[in-house]
Order: C-alpha cells, then sequence, then structure tokens
C-alpha cells in the first residue's frame, strides 16, 4: 500500500500514522534510546543467602524427577523482574542437589559459572572430566559441552550458584540446547582430567586456541592460597583491595568469552576508594562481613549474600570486621565490552571517595 503525505504536515498525527507502519521517528524517543551515559534498567540489589535458603530446602521437597534438573532460585532484579537477569545480561541462581540425586547429561549454546555455597559429596562433570566439588569451588562449564552433575552424599544438600550469560545469548537470539542420548556422556567420553594438565605452574602448548577455559575446576583451597600470597606480596589496588582474576590457562585471558571471574580480599577494616566501570558485576559473598556502598545506598553482607552493581554505578567496599578478611567473589561482563571497544572504567575523584 503507498500513502501519499498530505498537503501538509500535521505533527499532531504524525507519529500515529507512521506506527501503522512499524517505524518511528527517532528525535521522539532519542533520550530513552540513546541516553547521554550509561542508563542501564538494572537497579543495585541484594540477595540474602538467609532468606533464601529455607526456600531452597522447601524446593527440594516437591520439585523432582526431569523437573528437578531447573531446581533453581532465580535472583531477579527490581528494574526488570520480567527479565530473568540479575543484573545487566548476567543470570544468577541457587541449585540445589538432593542426595544420591544426578542431572542428565546436556549442553547448551550459553556459558555457565558455578560458585558452591555448601554440600559434600557433589560432583559435576565437563567433556569427561568428572570432578568433586566443596565449598568455595568454582566451575567453568564453557559453550556447547556435554555437562552434568550429582550429589553422591548419603544426606545433605549441594547448593551452588548458577552465573550465566543466558540473558544475553536469548537476547541475541543465538541459544541452543540438546539433551544427551544415552542420559549420561561419561561411559562414552574418553576420561580427562583438566586440573592435572592445566592447574600447574608448566603448561600444555597453547598454540591450539580453545574456546572458553580448558581448566574446568578451580579448587577454593588452591585459590584462596593465591589470594594470601598476593597480599603478602603486596599486591592490592585501591579500588578492589587484593584482588586476581580467574584465567583460563591456556590464553591467560577470561574464563568465558563474554563473562570474567575474580575473587578480592579486602583487609580487616579497610573502606577501598570509589570507582565505576561499564558493565554489571555479580557478588557473592564468601568470607567474611561487609558493607558495599552503590551511589550512596548502603547493602551490608555476610558470607553467602548476592549483590549486584549494575553498569557504570559509582560503588566501594568496607570491610566491617577491625580483625578479619572479607573475600568477595564476582562475575562481570569485562570481556564482552573489551571484546567490543566499550569498556570504560571511572577512577574518579569523587566526593568522599
Amino acid at each position: 500500500m503507498t500513502v501519499s503525505p498530505p498537503a501538509t504536515a500535521n505533527p499532531d498525527t504524525f507519529a500515529e500514522r507512521l506506527g501503522t507502519f512499524y517505524a518511528v521517528g527517532r528525535w521522539s524517543a532519542v533520550n530513552d534510546d540513546l541516553p547521554w551515559t550509561p542508563a542501564p534498567k538494572s537497579l543495585p540489589c541484594m540477595w540474602r543467602y538467609a532468606n533464601l535458603r529455607p526456600f531452597v530446602e522447601e524446593a527440594a521437597e516437591f520439585v523432582k524427577g526431569d523437573a528437578a534438573a531447573l531446581r533453581v532460585l532465580t535472583h531477579l532484579n527490581p528494574g526488570h523482574r520480567e527479565y530473568e537477569a540479575a543484573c545487566g545480561h548476567l543470570y544468577s541462581g541457587l541449585q540445589a542437589l538432593k542426595p544420591h540425586e544426578s542431572m542428565t547429561c546436556h549442553r547448551h549454546a550459553a556459558s555457565a559459572v558455578r560458585f558452591v555455597h555448601e554440600g559434600h559429596g557433589g560432583w559435576t562433570a565437563v567433556d569427561g572430566d568428572r570432578v568433586e566439588v566443596g565449598t568455595g569451588d568454582v566451575i567453568i562449564t564453557p559453550s556447547r559441552r556435554w555437562h552434568e552433575h550429582g550429589n553422591d552424599a548419603d544426606e545433605g544438600l549441594v547448593i551452588w550458584q548458577d552465573l550465566t550469560n543466558d540473558p544475553l545469548v536469548n537476547t541475541l537470539g543465538a541459544n541452543f540446547f540438546e539433551l544427551h542420548p544415552d542420559g549420561t556422556h561419561l561411559p562414552t567420553t574418553p576420561r580427562r582430567d583438566t586440573h592435572a594438565t592445566w592447574g600447574g605452574l608448566l603448561l600444555p602448548d597453547t598454540r591450539r586456541r580453545h574456546e572458553g577455559s580448558p581448566l574446568y575446576s578451580y579448587p577454593w583451597e588452591k585459590c584462596r592460597e593465591s589470594l594470601e600470597n598476593a597480599a603478602r606480596a603486596g599486591h592490592h589496588d585501591p579500588h578492589d583491595g587484593v584482588v586476581l582474576e580467574y584465567a583460563d590457562p591456556s590464553t591467560g585471558g577470561p574464563v568465558t568469552p563474554t563473562t570474567g571471574c575474580r575473587l578480592q580480599l579486602l583487609r580487616a577494616g579497610e573502606r577501598t576508594l570509589t570507582h565505576r566501570r561499564t558493565g554489571a558485576v555479580v557478588y557473592v559473598v564468601a568470607e567474611g562481613t561487609g558493607t558495599t556502598t552503590i551511589e550512596g545506598t548502603d547493602f551490608e553482607w555476610s558470607a553467602g549474600d548476592t549483590f549486584c552493581v549494575p553498569s557504570w554505578a559509582r560503588h566501594h567496599h568496607t570491610n566491617r570486621s577491625g580483625t578479619g578478611e572479607a573475600v568477595l567473589f564476582s562475575a562481570d561482563e569485562s570481556p564482552l565490552l573489551r571484546a567490543l571497544g566499550l569498556y570504560v572504567e571511572d577512577t574518579g575523584p569523587f566526593d568522599g571517595s
């Protein structure tokens, strides 16, 4: 259908007439679609482990069978409850595995990072590498790799936190999901030990590129020891404390192409300087107590809690203990933004920093 313009312009009906052809005048939406500074929809938020853990236990009583694979309590951001992302394009949720329970092997386009909150007897298997997991361990599941997991203990839940890029992959219309035809990939996949291969000081030839880290397990004890060694060596950042990155040993880069992970230590009584950066960050409190101030609002946290810092939000951390250390694990969008040339960090000065 061809529409002839009116003899004279009619701005009062222009938008309505144009809208029938699925178009809009950009000048009418410029402040919403083209903000002058980053304007994320995500809001600073906190999810207390003590509040959600009873719901994890309750869900374990009635979510069973095939549905148990999705027995996850999703962290919703109050800025966009309908969009299942904790912050930015990062998904976060608490998953529970019951004793003698295992999940069907599957793979998907999204990559996942798992931080273990509690439990013993838990295991995960990725691409033939079956590893036991314990409190504080971090597990990486790269995109499109067969994986499965379970709980071999006689009693007690294994609870870990899923941190994935599902929202990003879904937004890009690039997600795939597939169940393994045999239910498990372990009998037909050569057994591997990625930590023995990639977890030492000497590494294999890295000329062959990998999509994501070839190391799937980052045990808590070794990571915590590395943090202590870095602290003794004087490795300290005024904005983040003693901070180390979980790295892909084959490249030295992030553990997945879109999501980076870090572990940071705040010394007793330490208050970091204020800064801000593009890209969302989801923090999980691994140890200690403290306060993170985000755009002037204080969020008090303790071990197990999760909180988020939206893109370009000014923030700083304070260790509330005068004697003990605090440790934060975090997942962020910086690898994606760096690859796109969109990563920016601003260290101020800010008032009160």
